[in-house]
């Protein structure tokens, strides 16, 4: 049975934050055909502000899996603003997910399952999950987590 995404978030409760400008010269979603590309998210709380810090440093990973599950409430938020109903979404396709880390930190997947683990909540367990990439990099405004994502819409 297909999932509602717009009913799950209601009924999950999720409060997503406000869609994040663009902070650079791109585009926060492009469509061709039928895959939209998001470009990379960060993540924004509610009151708009950036959960920062790196992982292996001053973050362990459940502090970097939550960020990365509110990673999925920044992008899910852009969705919104940009195609107007995450209904119009047939499945996630493919993600990479950034981890601001230590050279020494050597969880990155676990910390992008945060992300992964909302997108299978709110899309269901076969079009939530896709193909995924997690590495570890030095992101931009001391971010937590990145991650970018395309889905096939209907």
């Amino acid at each position: 049975m297909k999932t509602n995404p717009e009913a799950k978030i209601a009924e999950l409760n999720l409060q997503l934050p406000p869609a994040p400008k663009p902070v650079g010269v791109y585009k926060p979603v492009l469509i061709i055909d039928k895959t939209l590309y998001v470009s990379g998210q960060g993540p924004m709380r509610n009151d708009g502000t950036l959960i920062t810090g790196r992982l292996g440093e001053n973050m362990n990973l459940e502090e970097g899996k939550l960020a990365a599950r509110q990673v999925g409430l920044t992008m899910m938020s852009t969705l919104k603003s940009q195609i107007g109903d995450l209904n119009k979404i047939k499945r996630i396709v493919k993600v990479l997910g950034m981890v601001n880390s230590t050279p020494e930190f050597g969880q990155h997947p676990g910390v992008i399952n945060g992300f992964s683990e909302l997108m299978a909540e709110v899309f269901g367990e076969n079009d939530g999950i896709g193909v995924r990439s997690a590495i570890g990099a030095f992101l931009p405004m001391n971010i937590a987590v990145e991650v970018e994502a395309a889905f096939e819409l209907y």
